[in-house]
């Protein structure tokens, strides 16, 4: 008995791949994963207008404080990634089975854990300074006291002295 091609054993005769191999290239039956027209517009619409609002914050220097600025300047890049990975990635809990977005749910705290973890340890260090290594505890002087004592006792060593001829 020939079957005119190599079968997999554990499916019945007659049973061909049914996992992606006919829906053109979309990818095990992912027909969602591409964006519309419309949605690339908007994508680009809304990048586009957060992308010149904090731009116009800056310039016209609505926002005094330097603080402040920073976290409206982080709310809006924030808000714009949340925009590209929808619009343009069109990344959702149902795309690849959940896995994309379980890489960027791990992605994002492993990098809030790397970034406030370095703010912290920076902010911290100027408070943790040994006391004697604080600017305010630092000589001001530039000779050393007993480097000026030395000096004064050896008549050759003083800056500025003639040497003897």
């Amino acid at each position: 008995m020939s079957r005119g091609h190599q079968e997999h054993p554990a499916r019945p005769m007659g049973h061909h791949d049914d996992h992606g191999h006919g829906d053109h290239g979309h990818g095990h039956g992912d027909h969602a994963a591409h964006g519309t027209m419309k949605d690339y517009v908007t994508g680009f619409v809304l990048a586009v207008i957060l992308t010149a609002i904090p731009f116009w914050l800056v310039m016209a220097k609505k926002i005094e404080g330097s603080a402040q600025m920073g976290i409206v300047l982080l709310a809006f890049a924030a808000v714009q990634i949340v925009v590209h990975i929808k619009y343009f990635l069109h990344m959702n809990g149902k795309s690849e089975g959940g896995w994309n977005m379980l890489s960027m749910i791990f992605t994002i705290v492993i990098v809030g854990i790397t970034l406030s973890g370095s703010l912290w340890v920076m902010y911290h260090l100027n408070h943790n300074m040994m006391p004697t290594m604080s600017p305010e505890h630092m000589p001001t002087e530039t000779v050393p006291q007993s480097m000026q004592q030395m000096q004064q006792s050896m008549p050759g060593m003083q800056h500025g002295a003639e040497q003897p001829k």
